[in-house]
This record gives structure tokens, sequence and C-alpha cells, in this order.
């Protein structure tokens, strides 16, 4: 009877100090997320170094990003928000706030004295809600802000793109033939 219940008693205390390990674990990846947090809060625009969590860096673009005044505080959120964009988690919500911000500049750009530099901006921002829409369909304000990015710049009409061919020139010469009647009832 002793020997069972000496190994009740090592299957306890084995349970126990998994269960104080699995508290211990927590505690810390609580502790961590404590301090993103406050680090986040912050907001501070020190540059960003390796190992640091992709939410710390994607809250530093965002409040660079929240800067209108400064085009250079606008490029440097740009380049934060580009270089998350191969994050599984917040890989989307940075191509999405990277459209959001060309899709700004290029808003600013058409009412300066060269509007024709907008172009390239409402493309590229074009593709980046396009590639958030193949991520996830039914993220509607990704479609919402890619509608109003057409309205800004449409795309060609397949239609007029490309060589007019013998095709479409003879389903079009009936209809631009001059009337003839050939006198018939």
């Amino acid at each position: 009877m002793g020997l069972a219940t000496r190994s009740r008693t090592r299957l306890v205390l084995a349970l126990l100090a998994a269960a104080l390990l699995a508290v211990l674990f927590d505690a810390a990846a609580l502790w961590r997320a404590a301090q993103t947090n406050a680090r986040i809060e912050k907001a501070d625009s020190a540059a960003d170094q390796p190992g640091e969590p992709p939410e710390l860096r994607f809250a530093r673009a965002h409040a660079q990003a929240q800067d209108a005044a400064a085009s250079s505080a606008r490029d440097a959120a740009l380049n934060r928000y580009r270089a998350l964009q191969g994050d599984p988690r917040l890989g989307a919500a940075a191509r999405y706030n990277s459209a959001n911000l060309l899709v700004r500049q290029a808003i600013e750009v058409r009412a300066s004295a060269q509007p024709g530099q907008a172009i390239a901006l409402l493309e590229l921002a074009k593709e980046y809600y396009r590639d958030v829409l193949r991520d996830d369909p039914t993220n509607w304000d990704a479609r919402y802000n890619l509608e109003r990015a057409q309205r800004l710049l449409p795309d060609p009409d397949d239609d007029d793109a490309g060589p007019v061919t013998q095709e479409r020139n003879r389903e079009r010469a009936v209809t631009t033939m001059r009337g003839y009647s050939p006198g018939l009832p």
C-alpha cells in the first residue's frame, strides 16, 4: 500500500510542478505584453530594433502616419508599414494603412501644381487594396476605399485597350453604314 501512495504523491507533485511552470510561463508572457503595451502608449518614434514585437512597430508606423504635417513622417510610416506587410497577423492591416496613406498623399498631390504625379500613388494604393481583398474578400473597408480610389483614377476599360481587330471592325460595319433602302414595301 505504501508503494501506491508514493506513486500517487509523485504524480500529484509532477502535476503541481507542471501547473506551476505553466503559470510562470503565462506570467512572463503577460509581463512582456504589458511592457509592449506601455511602449505602444508612448508611441515614440525611435528606430525599430531587431526582435521588437511587430505590434510595437505597427503602432510606431501608425503614430507617424497621424502626423500629417510632415511628408517625411508619412514616408517613414510607409516604410515601416512596408516592412510589416509580410507579417501573417499584421500584413493585411499594414497594406490597408499604406494604401490609405497613399490615397491621402495622392489627393494632396492632385491639388498641387503637378497633378499627374498622383497617378502612380493611386495605382499603388489600388494594388494594396486589391491585395487586402485577395486575402479577405469580406473586408468592406478595403472594398469601399478601393471604390473611392477607382473614382479618383478609373482603370482603363478593357474594351478600349489593345489594337482593333478585324472581328470588331466587322461587327461595327453594319452599324456604321449609311442607311440604304432598296425600295421594298
